[in-house]
């Protein structure tokens, strides 16, 4: 899959997620097998560029290209300034939110809202393609704002107009939040009249739910999010079953706990000490969640307050963890994991 003029190596992306899809997350999916990563969302109030979590969220030094930031916003001006300052700063894909369900977004009519008002979608994305014109912009939104007004169809038609080069569609509506089932007749849709890549979201939780989401709406890509929070080799396992057909065996325990050190120690080094160890919390309750004694040892190890006691921690239980078998069976990304009997 192409995008501007970047070749992405697979057609497997990694969703933008707040709080999630920082450089340590990023890199790690991109070197388990995702042909790309999108940032979490950066404001595209200029207020914002001096902040330590702005700076931090535009953070790219040494990311595996290409490196896509998402902004976010409802005003084209500020939108267009916030697209030219991260390209200037590293970006090499512009990504457009409109997408997040959140209300603390949607109430300063930013992401998803604006999908109810097509002609400031319009303006924003004219705006947003004019002041970067070396940079490809891309487009996420979800069907529609509700059930009654999903209008994606029209919104493709907008994009395409104002020089947008590809649209993740996530399969809901803003008003379904992360509720019930992603559909993906919508998307199907979408691509059936796209003359721009259409990158289908929502659900897809193992490797047969890829390729049946692939096979469904004929997308050009897939996008992973949710899914991938504490099992970043899912796209690994979806890369390989998708080239034959067979899916491999689950990673063994030995290795889950090397990459949770990796990661952690990434996460460290991003955030800092005190700062690394707190946002460690949630991927460590993300890597070992349904295993065996995981719930009593998520409240010992959020009650930590040093790196070195958290990771001691992490040995310990992964240790136990080997002690019991070898391998671990991920049921799906909903239900976590169990032990191989």
């Amino acid at each position: 899959m192409r995008i501007g003029s970047h070749q992405l190596k697979n057609n497997l992306i990694v969703a933008p997620m707040a709080g999630v899809t920082d450089r340590p997350f990023r890199q790690l999916c991109k070197k388990l097998g995702a042909g790309m990563a999108v940032s979490e969302m950066v404001t595209s109030n200029s207020l914002l560029y001096g902040s330590a979590k702005t700076r931090r969220r535009a953070d790219h030094t040494g990311e595996v290209e290409p490196v896509s930031v998402q902004i976010a916003g409802s005003d084209p001006a500020m939108m267009a300034a916030a697209a030219r300052y991260n390209a200037d700063n590293g970006a090499q894909i512009i990504d457009i939110n409109m997408g997040c369900p959140a209300k603390k977004v949607c109430n300063v009519m930013a992401g998803s809202a604006l999908l109810r008002d097509e002609p400031l979608v319009a303006r924003i994305l004219e705006a947003v393609v004019g002041a970067v014109p070396e940079t490809p912009v891309t487009l996420k939104i979800r069907t529609g704002w509700d059930k009654s007004y999903r209008n994606a169809l029209s919104i493709l038609r907008i994009a395409q107009e104002s020089g947008i080069q590809a649209l993740a569609i996530h399969g809901r509506t803003r008003a379904c939040g992360y509720s019930g089932e992603a559909e993906y007749e919508t998307i199907a849709a979408v691509k059936s009249e796209a003359s721009i890549p259409v990158i289908a979201n929502g659900d897809i939780t193992t490797p047969e739910k890829a390729r049946y989401v692939l096979e469904t709406t004929r997308a050009d890509a897939i996008m992973i999010g949710r899914a991938a929070q504490g099992r970043p080799w899912l796209f690994r396992e979806i890369g390989h079953y998708l080239a034959t057909g067979e899916k491999p065996p689950a990673p063994e325990v030995a290795e889950i706990h090397s990459i949770l050190l990796d990661h952690l120690d990434e996460l460290y080094g991003f955030y800092g000490e005190l700062a690394g160890m707190r946002m460690a919390r949630k991927h460590i309750a993300w890597y070992t969640r349904g295993l065996a004694d995981s719930a009593s040892f998520r409240h010992a190890m959020n009650q930590l307050e040093s790196t070195r006691e958290q990771l001691d921690a992490v040995n310990d239980f992964f240790w136990r963890a080997r002690e019991r078998s070898s391998r671990l069976v991920y049921l799906d990304a909903e239900r976590g994991v169990r032990e191989a009997a």
